[in-house]
Parts: C-alpha cells; structure tokens; sequence
C-alpha cells in the first residue's frame, strides 16, 4: 500500500490525531467549518517516524510531496514561494498526537530570503514590516535548525535597542531592521561557519528536519515523562500560509479561552498584542493587553472572535485554547486544541458543560484526568499570617497555589537544589521551553514579563505548579542572580512566597494550609461513584486522616496500621518496657497498658466509621525498630525500667537483624510471643462490643488482618489462637459480634499457595509493596540508588514500586486470585499497597477480579475517576 505523507487541511479531519497531530487534525477541522484558516498542509507523524529510525535526510518521496503541496497553496494564495516580487511564505510548527505547550519548535516568515524581503516590502509599502520579518526569521531559524543560542540574537536586539535609547520593539525603524539583519546574519556565519540559506526549499527542508528532531529533544523528552506521553508517537509538521499580525496598529495576535483556565469561570479569558507575531505572546517577551480591550480598539473584529470562539467550544463540547492573528483587521484562526487547565478549571468547566446539557456525566468522568485531582486541594497561605507578611511584589495570578522556597536564576541552578533536597522557587525574565528540566522541580514559577497564556503561565497550570506571570516591578538579572522590587533586591538563595491564586509574591516563608474545593470534588466523586463497579477505601488510623478519607468518598478503611499507634512518648515507652520483659509474667502490665491505649484507638475508628468497614492489620515491624537509638534515649530508658545501659544495649544487639525486611517481623512475632496479637485482637474485639452496645443502630464487624502469612499452616496455627481468645472475651462480655480473620498477600509463596490459605482465610488483600520487595529482590528504600539508571538505560519501563509490574508481581497476584477464587468464589480480596491508588495500576487490579483498593486519603478521588472510567 502507497504510503502518504502529506495532507492538505482539505482533506483532513479532528478524528485523524494519530496521523496529523492535536493542531494538524484541528486546523482541518477548522477548514471543513469554512472558518477562516490561512491555507496550508499537515507532514504527517509517519514520516517523522520514518525519518527518526532511517537517520537520514528527508526522503526524495516526502520532498515531492510537500513541492506538489507548496504549488497547490501558490495556486490558492496567488503567491509563489520564493517570487522576488510577492513571495508567498509560511510557517513551520510541530504538532503531536497531544498538546505540548512550546516543547518543541516554530519558524515563522519562512521563505525570506535577500530578495524576497525586497518583494514584501515593496508588496506591502513597509520597509520596516519586512526587515522585522526577516530578522524574526533569522534568529528562529539560527536556533532551531542551526542549534545557534538565541540568546545571541536577543542580546544583540537588546543592545542595539540600548544603543538608540528605545524601549520597545515597536520603536524600531525600517533602517534599524535591516542593520540588525546584517548582524544577524554575521553571526550565522561566524557560528556555523555558513551563510543563511538563500534557497527557500533548502529553508523548508531544513525546518522540517529540525521539528521531526525536535520531538527527541531534551525538554520534549522530560514533558512526555511527566505527562505520561508515549516516545512512539512522533510530531507531524504544519506548514501554513503567514499571515502578519506585526503589519502595524491595525494587526495584532493572541491567545485566548472560551473560559478561564484557572478558574473555569464562563466568559472569553485571553490576551493579544498589537503589531506583533504570535510568538511575541507565548515567550512573554512583552506584556500583552487582556482581550477584552480588542473590544474598544477593534470592536468589529471581537464580535467575529466571540462568534467564532463560541462556535467552536459548541463543535468541540470542550473549553477551547485558540491562537489568531489579526492582519489588517482580518481575523485569521491558527490553531484550536482542547485547553489546558487547572484542576479547579478542568472540575469546573465539566460540571458546567453537564449542566448546559453540552455532555453526559459520564463523558464528564471520562474527560477529568484522575493524576490531576489532588491539585485541586492547592494549599493557601494561613490568612493571619498573610496579615503580617512583607509584600515583595504583584503580579498575574497565573496559575493557583501557594508555595514558599529559595529563589534560583537558572533551571540547572534550581534542579541542583532540588535534588540536594531545597524547596526551590524559579524566577525568570521570562521562561522558555529550555527551562522545562527546572520549572518541573520547583514550588512556585515567578516571572517579570509575559501574561496569563505565556508559557510559563501554561505549563504551570498543566503541572499544578503555582506561577505568578508578568510581575512588571521586578527587575530581574539573571547574569547577577539578583532580583529587585523598589528598594529590596533579593539575591540567589533567598526566601520568598508566591501566591498563584492571588498574583502576590510575600518576603520570607508563610505556613499554608491546604485548600478547599470540596463541592466541586464531591459533585464529580458522587457521579463517578455511581459508574464505579470496585471499592475503595483508605489507608488510615488516626483521627484526622479517617476523616479526611470520608470526606474525600472513602467506603471504609483498608489497611489501619497499628503500629503507627505505639509512638506517642507515653506509648513507646510501656512498648519499650514489652520488649524488655523476660518472662510471661513482666509481660501483663505493659500489655495491659498497651491494651488501653489500643481501645482508646480503636473505639474512636469504629465511632468515627459508623459501622463502615474496617481492616485492621496486627503489628507488622521487627520489635528493633521500638528500641532507642540514641544514647540519650537507652540512658532514661535504663533509669526508668531500673536496668543498667549495658543491660539495655544487650537487649538492643540481640534484636538486631541483619535483614529485618525477612526477618522476625508480622506473623512471625506472633508465633515466638502470641500474646502481642492476643492483647491486640482483645481490644479490637472488646472496643468493638462497647462501641456497638452505645450506638445499637450500628452493625460493627471488625476484619482483623495478619501480616506476613505464607503457609496454611502459619494462618491455620495463629486462627486458632486468636479464635480461642477472641471466645474468652465473648464469655467474659456475655456477648458476640460478628469479625473476620484475614490475611495480607505480600510474600511470593503465599501466591502460588494461595488456594490452600483461603480455606483458614475469611478475606485477603495484598501487600503490594513488600511482595514487590520479595519478587524482584530489590529494597524499596534503597532502590532509589539504583532504580534511575535503570529507567535511563530502558532496564526497566517504570519504577515497580510506583506502578504495578504487571509481567512479574502482576502475575503472582493473577495467579493468587484465580486460586482463591476457586475455592471461594465470594471471599473478598483487595489490595492495600502504594499503588492502590495509582491509576495506572488500578487499570490492570479491575482486570484481574479484585473487590476493592485501599490508598492515603487524598488518593482516593483519583481512585475513584480511574475505576468510573474503566466501566
């Protein structure tokens, strides 16, 4: 079958992402409406990936094809590229399968060239649009396809502008271009070592090669990372008639919403710039005006943009990010995509689009990425502390959020610090997609140019980051790491904290607390509730976090820990004193103690529950890790037990282990000294009865749940103990309640046995945590040496610990649920590891049958979203 490589926007359509890109598919969409799209063609991602594995030039075949393509346009515009005497030029953009804000790269006027800049200046009657053009080529050009520093071209404008005193671009006339094009141009020669290209086939050749290799650049690459997009996708490549939004005052370009990203609130939210191109808007390069003042220089042109936006988010059933440019008070569309938002937007927008009736609840649970959901609780800053802060600055509030941290110039600076374990903040002129590596480290993005859709506005609000944008008071210099508001010039290292929701930036660190966007949340969680075929429930103990848990739409509790109940000072030290008794009989009175403090827990969960469910897993660590460490500690605790230190450091290096993870841990425990559990299940049991004696509405069931099983006989041994004192309780009490005897599933063997113990098991749910330990034979602590250099050198696809190996624990865990399931097809498993609550792994625990997830109680939101959306 003949391969096409090139489509024209004619023959395209918004279904074809995977072949033409998110902006390629889109601007077909637009030309089939009949909106007003400059003409033009999409290279599609097949023949950037061909060129990526090939490792050559572009083939003879594509080069045909886009001559076929640039004559038909001519035919079009009336306009031949490379005509000295009305040339036709275009722009060169990438565009992939899904929006990558400014990762990879646009040439803008090509086709410019010594002569044809001649053409369009006598074309147009303005010498110094042309030269404007030409040296916007150059310098695009220099960096993206001959790799030159931008940087180079800026200083030069910069200095030139210096030079002749003006403070804007704008002030630059028709002379000033056309010196600073020759400069230009010695600089392409001093670099490269080659004059700029004349040839403007050789310019679009070159560009196209440049954006398909884009898409393995470093920033490109380290954004794919972060939003979990695939490397096989490839770019395509636009190439689309210019049109000039730099013609002069009647001219302009922008960037606009048909709601507010941040927000979500409904109404147009953008900004434009007069006399310039659209690039001029993203860098942030100058400060644009808010759209809604094109309404009183241009009242005739808004009118057509508020129709055409409208139009569009009708089309699309989605908040639309729309670029134009507006040539001689003609409206021209660029691009439309799906906009990037906030969490607090993305909640927003489709709760509103429901209402509108534009889509079902079910398409809204669809659209709301499930990773996004925590974000929507952006921490603020303690509002009487905000009482008594030093205000620094005020800019845009460009993306929500509070975050407080040390001022870095640079993206490698603020990586550096981040990775010696710094909150770092990243204050910039303004940012650019080379400073992807440090915005995505840091607390907060601070700039002093750009607007609300510049770039760094953008990707922070598509990382959750908070970001304050075109903070016009601060003078930053990057070169002295200095910034300066007024009389206060702050240097490298110094504290600050930015407010993203405000647009304020404070001296010093504020404490915050998290934010509160429940009803939004509530309203989505409640919906996707009702799609939702599996459980979820929360990894919690205390008071506050079972709380939160309910609030967040947890059905219960799935993993209380309860050693996490032995550390409180009082508590650890009647701990501390069990560890130390020698005999049965110096084992009753701290027990006894502990046994206090236990119903003291346990009673609270079981009334803050309400008669919800609730797995309780018994003591789990090695007892080592309840000794003191210091010598301060083993001396008061010598003291207080009437022992001596050597006494106390005896008993230490007995427990010691030289591999706790397998060592005398969980059930282990219970066989050597039974009566840790025995006193543990009597105050679960006995806490259970009063608390149900107090509340007779409830029907409390306690799940009791045993770590580290890996044989029926372990499980069958430690039952019937605990069965037996659970029966003395209830003779003491003249009462029974109903409980369950579980275990979790964290050892290999337990697994593939895993029929067998589901005959003394009345529920499972797996430890995924340690059963990754115990399968691959890595440390999760210490993996983190190590686990990088993997992932770098494709030894592993993902940290296992993050996201479920499907092919090795996976595996065990399909094998273990289908063994169970034979014995029982009703027994109840779920599972209470870290990826509980990952979406990507609770994709594949829906597939393999298990009834609920257990996770941290902000997690489970997001947990929710992803099984809704699996139905």
């Amino acid at each position: 079958m003949l391969v096409t490589y090139v489509i024209d926007f004619l023959e395209g359509s918004k279904e074809q992402g995977d072949l033409l890109g998110g902006k390629g598919a889109n601007l077909a969409e637009m030309t089939k409406l009949k909106l007003p799209v400059p003409t033009g063609f999409t290279i599609t991602t097949t023949a950037c990936l061909d060129y990526l594995e090939k490792k050559e030039n572009v083939s003879t075949k594509l080069n045909e094809e886009i001559r076929e393509h640039v004559l038909s346009m001519e035919k079009r515009t009336k306009k031949i590229f490379g005509d000295p005497l009305d040339p036709l030029l275009v722009s060169v953009r990438s565009g992939s399968k899904f929006s990558m804000p400014g990762m990879m790269d646009t040439i803008l006027n090509l086709g410019l060239n010594d002569e044809t800049v001649l053409g369009l200046a006598e074309k147009s009657g303005d010498d110094r649009f042309a030269y404007d053009c030409y040296r916007r080529l150059l310098q695009m050009f220099g960096d993206v396809v001959c790799g030159i520093d931008k940087n180079r071209f800026e200083e030069q404008l910069d200095f030139y502008k210096s030079k002749n005193k003006y403070l804007l671009d704008t002030e630059m006339q028709a002379e000033d271009w056309q010196e600073l094009v020759a400069v230009y141009k010695d600089i392409f020669l001093e670099v490269t070592h080659q004059a700029f290209p004349q040839d403007p086939y050789e310019q679009l050749t070159l560009a196209v090669e440049a954006v398909f290799r884009s898409w393995n650049n470093r920033r490109a690459i380290t954004y794919r990372r972060l939003h979990d997009i695939s490397d096989t996708l490839g770019t395509a490549v636009n190439i689309q008639e210019m049109v000039f939004g730099n013609f002069g005052a009647d001219s302009g370009t922008g960037v606009a919403f048909t709601r507010n990203p941040a927000t979500g609130d409904k109404g147009i939210f953008g900004e434009f710039l007069l006399n310039a191109q659209g690039e001029d808007v993203v860098a942030g390069i100058r400060t644009p005006q808010p759209i809604s003042e094109l309404n009183v220089l241009m009242p005739e042109v808004y009118q057509e943009f508020l129709r055409l936006s409208h139009l569009l988010e009708s089309h699309y059933k989605d908040m639309q990010d729309i670029e134009f440019t507006i040539e001689n008070r003609k409206l021209y569309l660029l691009q439309t995509r799906n906009g990037k938002r906030t969490a607090k937007s993305a909640f927003k927008v489709c709760i509103q689009l429901v209402e509108e009736g534009i889509i079902s609840k079910k398409e809204a649970i669809q659209r709301i990425n499930p990773t996004i959901v925590t974000q929507l609780l952006h921490p603020v800053f303690e509002p009487d502390q905000l009482n008594h802060a030093e205000l620094f600055a005020k800019g845009l509030p460009a993306s929500p959020g509070a975050a407080s941290g040390k001022i870095y110039f640079t993206a490698e600076q603020a990586k550096k610090a981040s990775e010696l374990g710094e909150k770092v903040i990243l204050i910039r002129q303004e940012t650019s997609p080379e400073d992807i590596e440090g915005m995505v480290v840091s607390e907060a993005i601070v700039t002093s140019r750009g607007g609300m859709t510049s770039h760094a506005a953008v990707v922070a609000r598509g990382m959750g980051v908070c970001c304050v944008a075109g903070c016009e008071d601060i003078y930053v210099d990057e070169f002295l790491e200095q910034a300066t508001a007024g009389d206060i010039t702050l240097h490298q290292g110094d504290i600050i904290s930015v407010d993203g929701t405000t647009g304020t930036i404070y001296l010093g660190s504020i404490p915050y607390v998290e934010g509160d966007e429940w009803q939004l949340l509530e309203t989505i969680t409640d919906w996707a509730k009702e799609e939702a075929s599996i459980g979820v429930k929360a990894n919690a103990e205390t008071p506050k976090d079972i709380k939160t848990a309910l609030k967040l739409g947890a059905q219960g509790i799935g993993l209380a820990r309860t050693e996490h109940m032995f550390f409180g000072e009082e508590r650890i030290f009647e701990m501390r004193k069990m560890i130390l008794a020698e005999n049965e009989e110096s084992l009753i009175a701290p027990l006894s103690l502990l046994k206090e403090f236990q119903k003291d827990d346990f009673r609270t969960m079981f009334t803050l529950l309400k008669g919800k469910e609730c797995t309780i897993r018994l003591l789990d660590p090695p007892l080592h890790e309840f000794l003191p460490q210091t010598e301060e500690e083993i001396i008061h605790l010598a003291n207080a037990t009437q022992r001596t230190v050597a006494e106390i450091k005896h008993r230490i290096e007995e427990l010691h282990e030289q591999n706790p993870m397998l060592g005398h841990r969980g059930c282990r425990l219970a066989v050597t000294t039974p009566e840790i559990y025995e006193m543990q299940v009597a105050a679960i049991i006995e806490s259970a009865i009063e608390v149900a004696q107090k509340a007779k509405d409830l029907r409390i069931v306690p799940e009791i749940m045993i770590p580290l099983i890996g044989s029926q006989e372990e499980m069958h041994w430690l039952r019937e103990r605990l069965v037996q004192a659970i029966q003395k309780i209830f003779d003491e009490k003249k009462q029974t309640i109903s409980y369950k005897i579980g275990t979790m599933l964290e050892i290999p063997r337990a697994c593939l046995t895993a029929e067998k113990i589901a005959t003394v098991a009345d529920f499972f749910s797996f430890g995924t945590n340690d059963l990754t330990q115990l399968t691959y034979g890595f440390s999760r602590d210490d993996s983190v040496k190590f686990i990088g250099a993997y992932q770098e050198k494709q030894l592993l696809k993902e940290d296992p610990f993050q996201h479920i190996d499907e092919e090795g624990v996976g595996a065990l865990m399909k094998i273990a649920v289908d063994k169970i399931r034979s014995v029982d097809p009703t027994i109840k498993i779920g599972v209470c590891g870290e990826v509980g609550g990952d979406p990507q792994s609770i994709r594949f625990l829906k597939k393999i049958g298990v009834d609920y997830i257990s996770c941290s109680p902000y997690r489970i939101p997001s947990a929710i979203l992803t099984i809704a959306q699996e139905q």
